[in-house]
């Protein structure tokens, strides 16, 4: 309903700014607010409602919301049931993931929505090596984090120095 009336206005809104005539509906909303006495009931239920409804938005604005979760795959048979992992986790899971490759000396991963970056540093073997074994070995950690949407994942190799 809320989109249906903001659609409406916009219409209305677009049409003005076009050269058309603003519509009945809002010219006689403007003519009843502007002959009303400011006391009046009906001027003072409608601004109480707009400010209750500005205040929800505000509050909307504030709330983190479920950024820092990633929503885990449903089963087929139970499409009400939901899951989340928090994307420190994921990071956690594909960071020792990454360490059990060998010839890994360090790695860091940031898990975001839509993309996992893994950055790792090698010491005593070959990059090409290093990446033939780290890759595989991330995407089938991907793959059993069970993820709904599955992210693209980048991997970053650096030769360790002491």
């Amino acid at each position: 309903m809320v989109f249906a009336a903001a659609g409406t206005l916009l219409y209305d809104v677009i049409a003005v700014r076009t050269g058309h005539r603003a519509g009945a509906w809002r010219t006689r909303i403007v003519e009843e607010m502007t002959t009303r006495p400011v006391d009046d009931p009906w001027l003072l239920a409608t601004g109480a409602v707009a400010v209750l409804l500005g205040l929800w938005l505000l509050v909307l604005a504030v709330t983190p919301g479920l950024s820092r979760l990633l929503p885990l795959r449903v089963p087929k048979d139970s499409p009400e049931l939901g899951a989340w992992l928090d994307r420190k986790s994921a990071a956690l899971v594909m960071r020792d993931a990454a360490m059990r490759v060998p010839g890994i000396h360090s790695a860091r991963v940031r898990v975001g929505r839509r993309r996992i970056v893994a950055h790792a540093e090698f010491g005593f073997r070959d990059v090409a090596a290093v990446r033939d074994d780290l890759s595989p070995a991330l995407r089938k950690q991907c793959r059993e984090l069970d993820l709904a949407h599955t992210p693209r994942l980048t991997v970053r190799l650096h030769h360790h120095t002491h």
